[in-house]
């Protein structure tokens, strides 16, 4: 008995050793990722398949997971159902817009909230952060309002590249991330630029920028993925088929009487991402750096 008392004493110490305990986490973080990446890619797996079946192979029952015969016919098909020529046109202007206006925003008030001295400097910086906890949905008919009638210069930009765009050309998500990664910043480098001369635009445009490059990109691919996928503004202040962006454009192939193509409609799907998977690819190391500087600073 004494010696089974010391034996399992013993494995019960290799168990708790820390090089054990090490390898177990680490097997259940494993673990914990493959569930991830398949709840995550299952539904994109899906869509790429359906995209090239018919709608009685969707609907077969179990699923068919490797289509036997592609249709590859469902990518022309969607393509010749909606203009989906004239609706990337309307996406790449109202992307690059969008997202080229929110960083210039975003990188001077940054910029000032950061280094700037003014009075109520933290007051204001609540009063931006403050606004992420107001919902997109309450300011659409304000918004709504100004567009349709623009003060001072009484223009409708109902139906419009100015009236999809303007409405989100500030963001205080991107103020309060650029700000975070202005703060950590090597401070001596900016005073160098000081002492050399160096006056804030300069500062800002030679000094910060290139230093704080990956969460600027990291902003800027949050911002255009955001500015590429909208729906609801695009749809509200747009009624005619020649503004309507991509993902408005999408719709245009739901059917109301329930005789959908869900084929097309994942090829169109299809349409839609590509491009956003093309700039993740090229963008993608500057992310996690960039996510990883904003944390550094309080």
């Amino acid at each position: 008995m004494a010696v089974e008392a010391i034996s399992v004493r013993t494995d019960e110490r290799a168990w708790l050793s820390p090089r054990t305990r090490v390898r177990a986490w680490r097997l259940l973080g494993y673990a914990a990722l493959v569930v991830l990446v398949v709840a995550i890619g299952a539904p994109v797996y899906w869509m790429a398949t359906a995209a090239v079946k018919t709608n009685a192979q969707i609907y077969t029952f179990p699923p068919q997971w490797i289509p036997t015969n592609p249709h590859w016919s469902n990518f022309s098909d969607a393509w010749h159902a909606a203009p989906f020529d004239r609706f990337y046109i309307v996406s790449i202007v109202t992307t690059l817009f969008g997202t080229g206006l929110e960083l210039i925003n975003a990188t001077l008030t940054a910029y000032a909230l950061a280094f700037l001295r003014f009075p109520f400097k933290n007051l204001v910086f609540i009063i931006i952060l403050a606004t992420l906890m107001v919902p997109t949905q309450l300011t659409i008919i304000p918004n709504y309002l100004t567009i349709s009638d623009v003060p001072l210069i009484h223009a409708n930009w109902i139906n419009t590249y100015q009236g999809i765009i303007l409405p989100g050309a500030a963001v205080a998500f991107g103020t309060f991330m650029l700000r975070q990664g202005f703060l950590g910043l090597p401070r001596e480098v900016l005073d160098a630029a000081k002492v050399d001369g160096a006056g804030h635009f300069r500062t800002l445009w030679d000094v910060a920028i290139p230093m704080a490059k990956p969460i600027i990109v990291t902003f800027g691919l949050i911002s255009m993925v955001a500015k590429w996928n909208d729906y609801l503004w695009p749809l509200i202040v747009t009624n005619e088929e020649r503004m309507r962006p991509l993902a408005v454009g999408v719709s245009y192939l739901n059917d109301p009487e329930g005789n959908t193509e869900w084929g097309m409609v994942m090829a169109a799907v299809f349409f839609v991402i590509a491009p956003l998977v093309v700039v993740y690819v090229f963008a993608q190391r500057y992310i996690i750096e960039g996510i990883a500087a904003g944390a550094t600073k309080g």
